[in-house]
């Protein structure tokens, strides 16, 4: 059996989104894989089936002297690049750093690599993340999916809040709040947000806000509001674990969310998606056939020079009624 080792560290998203490699490469070596990553993201691989091994960046230290059949960084971040340089391997994939700098291992971890740096090849760019990735390994591509795998726990967790709430889950729909703070214009604006959920509620949807440690107030303020206005939302603990947001996920019948983690989790869970995009490309987007992408008419405008800049009209370009029409679209089709 080979010995592999996979290092991702992140963003959460990414990480999630690389784990169809992992299943490709157990399927292709039937190897031992060993997966390096950042210790926020270690829960997200504990319990997967395709990785042995899950060590932390921060403490990795004695894969410095295991010898790998093979090597694949799928990270550009220095951390990830430095360590991929030092690691002994027979082959390695995807990237490391060559005088500080971060160069390809193999032609195939090319064309990723110009994205990151080259504004008009990404903009152009047609190629979803998942297929540059297995580029940078030179594997097959074939859309591959991989789940996510909450323990018995994690899963309690969420049986509890249903029955805690007494939910009734037939039209239960998540709403994520938020997005990594780095693009501000990933979000969708708080006045269509509330609208949007008016709307839903009259439709019979029930809806749990979702947000995370940073939306913790806005979470807290707009609940409020609704529950003033006698909008029934249910809101997720912002500071629950990754695998307890993720169970709480799988409860849902679909999920709305800009292009974050939330996305990405909805999509290992094969939940029906409606995906906003404001300063990020649909195309990087692997859809599985779940993903409905909304792309703001301004989007172009911002991405990819533009997007850490924060902008109200961007953030509004999306209508509450085109996202209530594509949620009752897909949840026709799921019937």
């Amino acid at each position: 059996m080979k010995k592999v080792l996979i290092i991702k560290l992140g963003g959460l998203g990414d990480v999630v989104r690389t784990l169809p490699l992992a299943k490709a490469i157990k399927e292709s070596y039937d190897a031992e894989i060993i997966w390096v990553t950042r210790n926020n993201a270690v829960d997200l691989l504990k319990n997967h089936p395709s990785i042995n091994i899950v060590y932390s960046l921060e403490n990795c230290g004695e894969i410095m002297d295991k010898n790998f059949d093979v090597l694949y960084n799928f990270d550009g971040e220095d951390e990830a690049t430095m360590l991929a340089a030092k690691i002994k391997a027979g082959k390695k994939y995807g990237f490391y750093s060559d005088g500080g700098f971060v160069s390809a291992f193999n032609l195939g971890a090319e064309y990723y690599l110009n994205t990151l740096f080259d504004d008009e090849i990404k903009k152009t760019n047609k190629k979803t993340y998942q297929e540059m990735m297995f580029m940078s390994a030179e594997l097959q591509y074939r859309r591959q999916h991989s789940s996510l795998f909450p323990s018995n726990k994690d899963r309690k967790y969420a049986e509890d809040f249903v029955k805690k709430n007494k939910i009734t889950t037939e039209k239960l729909i998540g709403i994520h709040m938020g997005a990594d703070s780095r693009w501000p214009s990933k979000v969708w604006h708080e006045n269509n947000l509330k609208e949007f959920i008016k709307l839903a509620e009259k439709e019979n949807y029930q809806i749990i806000l979702f947000a995370g440690p940073n939306e913790t107030e806005e979470q807290k303020i707009l609940k409020k509001e609704l529950d003033e206005s006698n909008i029934k939302v249910y809101a997720n603990n912002p500071g629950n674990s990754f695998m307890e947001f993720v169970s709480l996920v799988k409860l849902c019948k679909a999920m709305i969310c800009s292009d974050s983690f939330a996305l990405h989790v909805s999509l290992a869970m094969k939940k029906p998606t409606i995906g906003l995009f404001f300063c990020t490309s649909p195309n990087e987007i692997e859809d599985y056939g779940l993903l409905k992408k909304i792309a703001s008419p301004l989007l172009y405008n911002f991405f990819p020079e533009k997007m850490n800049v924060y902008n109200e009209k961007l953030v509004k370009s999306i209508s509450p009624c085109e996202v209530l029409d594509a949620l009752m679209k897909l949840e026709n089709k799921n019937k």
